[in-house]
């Protein structure tokens, strides 16, 4: 009876041992289990940590939070944007050697959506920089009180030739510069194909200046994009050869074409070139010997070599600045607000579609003579810095 119940109590002993060690074994592998389950989250949570400081899910965070106030919120990052972007062009442009016209319609086609705000400090700095170097304000115009009787003044471009000022010519200059600035609101106008269903007209007659280039046409149906009003006009004197004959025979078709600018300046170069000065005295003399309302100017020819230099240390390099790029630079110094139309040198708008090199025409100019897609890009630059307004398309009714 004794030996059978020490043989249960060893059988006992012996199946709580093993229950026991079972128990003991599984919770191990529990354990580890769990040690694996809380590694695997220990591990996860740099992995998503890393992801939200990664830029694209910053940027999608952002869009994100934005999303609801699209025209309150997302401002400032707008302009954050917008400043960036413009920041970036110029750099890209500054590096690239050759004028890739794509390249600067997508540029473009991006910085016209920014808003455009005039920044004071800017247009104040950079006034002050052309100022120092060229002085529109007494420089612009050829006059008696840059220019002394008897004296012999450089030609611009033929800077080896000079002109002996004598009594008749010193009489041709008025006594100093013409044009009473400063100006509140300035309108320049090139003459770019864009302008063709721009509705710019009458926008760019509410200004209180108008400078125009190589006498354009604005006359006719065409002045509901150009407007007329004008109160300087650039004459390029190949155009007087050209289709004036010289004011040898045309003399009254001339004079019925600058009668539509009103009593406006005629500008020109009449000592940049030793071949011009002929045929920009008689544009004076014609107008005066039939009384007319509108006045011939001549550009001072050291105001232009100047401007020359100073675009020259910005990477403006060419045979000579276009004349929509002199009125521009002379723009600034004279008024304080400047709005371009008409500036664009592409063969095609934004969408693709072909346009002619001018509103009127599509006469190139001469390959090589001006730098016309850097030019482009420093007014673009102007634009960015908040120092003139170009308009890239279509102007929007009040």
């Amino acid at each position: 009876m004794r030996a059978l119940v020490a043989l249960a109590a060893l059988l006992g002993s012996l199946l709580l041992f093993l229950c026991l060690a079972w128990l003991s074994a599984d919770g191990a592998w529990r354990a580890r289990d769990w040690e694996k389950e809380v590694k695997s989250t220990t591990d996860a949570t740099p992995r998503l940590m890393r992801s939200l400081r990664s830029p694209l899910a910053s940027l999608q965070l952002s869009t994100n939070r934005t999303t609801p106030n699209q025209t309150g919120i997302q401002k400032p990052e707008q302009a954050s944007k917008c400043k960036e972007m413009w920041s970036n062009s110029w750099a890209a442009t500054v590096k690239r050697k050759r004028y890739a016209e794509d390249y600067y319609l997508q540029v473009v086609g991006k910085l016209q959506n920014c808003t455009w705000n005039k920044r004071p400090q800017e247009y104040a700095k950079f006034k002050s920089e052309l100022s120092s170097c060229c002085d529109a304000a007494h420089n612009f115009i050829t006059s008696q009180n840059n220019t002394p009787l008897g004296s012999n003044m450089s030609y611009e471009v033929d800077n080896k030739k000079t002109i002996h000022i004598t009594q008749e010519i010193f009489k041709m200059l008025p006594e100093s510069q013409p044009l009473e600035y400063p100006f509140k609101n300035c309108a320049v106008v090139g003459n770019g194909g864009i302008l063709k269903t721009s509705n710019c007209g009458a926008e760019i007659d509410q200004s209180d200046f108008v400078f125009r280039c190589n006498l354009p046409p604005t006359v006719g149906s065409i002045r509901q994009d150009v407007g007329s009003k004008t109160n300087l006009v650039t004459i390029n004197p190949s155009i007087i050869a050209q289709k004036y004959n010289k004011l040898n025979e045309k003399k009254a078709a001339f004079l019925e074409n600058v009668a539509s600018y009103g009593d406006a300046f005629l500008l020109l170069p009449a000592f940049s070139f030793r071949s011009n000065t002929a045929a920009s005295f008689k544009v004076h003399h014609t107008l005066k010997e039939f009384s007319a309302k509108q006045k011939a100017i001549f550009f001072y020819p050291r105001y232009l070599r100047s401007l020359a230099q100073f675009w020259r240390t910005k990477g403006v390099k060419a045979y000579r600045l276009s004349s929509g790029f002199m009125i521009t630079s002379a723009a600034v110094e004279l008024c304080e607000n400047v709005k371009l139309y008409g500036f664009w040198p592409f063969s095609k708008n934004i969408a693709g579609t072909p346009i002619s090199h001018h509103y009127y025409d599509n006469q190139l100019p001469k390959p090589g003579f001006h730098a016309m897609p850097k030019e482009y890009n420093q007014i673009l630059q102007l634009h960015g810095r908040g120092i003139l307004k170009l308009q890239f398309g279509k102007c929007l009714p009040d």
